[in-house]
């Protein structure tokens, strides 16, 4: 956790809606995005996810990665965490990048803070004007979210805390869409287009697509540069970098929700963050569902980096050889890097030691 806190009350401004933020994007003129990003001031939170937040808020200290879980179980909530962590006033303002910094920074008053005003509905519900929106984005962002802490790992991309959140907010421009217009909403997703066709679609419709239009929500709302950049280019076919990450995540997620994306497309995405065919067939298995994320480290990994890289190899089922190859060292020097992993993680042979990593939320 690399921001500090300076200010012990941060939280007294309102977010800004600045007009020359909502009109930075070529094109935006054919779509009234401000008024379309304040209508996001009415998307709702499942009733579930912030029940279970509410109740951890009674405890002293928060546990941090319980909530950390409820907040990322829901789109709605995740906003309100980042938009509160990140507003004017705060001593972190524009600098909180991810769902496990904010509940950290925050605890229970700003917690509570950020629910405030946050509608709530339940699956059984059809809020207007949303309709199914809602539990739409809930599940194709909780599996893009999976899909991309499983990808971090399998790649061995470190910073999964901030790939998460951008993961589960890279479709709110969607949002934007619906709420400017309904009706010609609508019409383009009985389409059921995904992909660079159905972004070619709301341009022709919107002038604008939800991935640029995502981008401006977030910045209109101070949000890190970092995520605005991976939420605008996550749909480009030749983005590198944490963007990939999240378009590669995206494609996985519609596969394992059911949908059929271009096989070739998804080894191609792969390819960008250096998986390859058996890599993406692995972490196809490991997302049969798309319920809450399973709980990460929120304490820090006692493991030095190379002693990761040495643990993330072993569990993919590497050998000490093999290893040593793929990480240019010794048989020996993998050796001694097992026997200091065994000790700071108080393992007694490799199985136990990718146990406790993953149960922990180091792997």
């Amino acid at each position: 956790m690399a921001i500090a806190q300076d200010d012990p009350n941060p939280l007294a401004v309102v977010r800004p809606r600045p007009d020359a933020v909502l009109t930075a994007i070529a094109g935006s003129d054919r779509i009234d995005l401000h008024a379309a990003i304040v209508a996001l001031d009415t998307f709702p939170a499942f009733s579930e996810p912030v029940a279970r937040l509410a109740a951890l808020l009674d405890v002293s200290p928060v546990p941090t990665a319980a909530a950390v879980a409820s907040v990322e179980g829901d789109v709605a909530l995740t906003l309100a965490v980042l938009r509160t962590a990140n507003r004017p006033g705060s001593p972190w303002a524009g600098r909180v990048e991810s769902v496990v910094q904010a509940v950290a920074l925050l605890q229970g008053e700003g917690l509570r803070e950020a629910l405030q005003g946050v509608p709530v509905t339940d699956y059984f519900e059809r809020p207007e004007p949303w309709g199914l929106l809602p539990e739409r984005m809930r599940r194709h962002a909780c599996a893009t979210a999976r899909a991309a802490d499983r990808l971090a790992v399998h790649a061995g991309y470190r910073d999964r805390d901030r790939l998460v959140t951008a993961s589960l907010l890279h479709d709110l421009g969607v949002l934007a869409l619906a709420a400017h217009d309904p009706e010609a909403f609508a019409v383009l997703d009985a389409r059921a287009d995904e992909g660079e066709g159905r972004v070619a679609r709301e341009i022709a419709a919107f002038g604008i697509d939800h991935a640029a239009a995502g981008a401006m929500v977030l910045r209109a709302d101070g949000l890190p540069e970092a995520l605005v950049r991976t939420v605008a280019s996550h749909h480009d076919p030749s983005v590198s970098g944490e963007a990939a990450y999240v378009r590669t995540a995206d494609l996985l997620a519609r596969e394992s929700l059911g949908d059929e994306p271009d096989p070739a497309e998804l080894v191609a995405a792969g390819r960008t963050i250096g998986l390859g065919w058996d890599d993406l067939r692995t972490v196809l298995f490991d997302l049969p569902d798309t319920g809450a994320l399973p709980d990460r480290a929120v304490d820090p990994c006692p493991l030095s980096e190379r002693e990761l890289q040495v643990l993330v190899a072993l569990a993919r089922g590497s050998v000490y050889k093999q290893i040593a190859q793929e990480l240019l060292l010794s048989t020996s020097t993998v050796r001694t890097h097992l026997h200091n992993i065994y000790g700071k993680l108080g393992a007694v042979d490799r199985a136990q030691a990718v146990l406790i990593a993953r149960q922990r939320g180091w792997l």
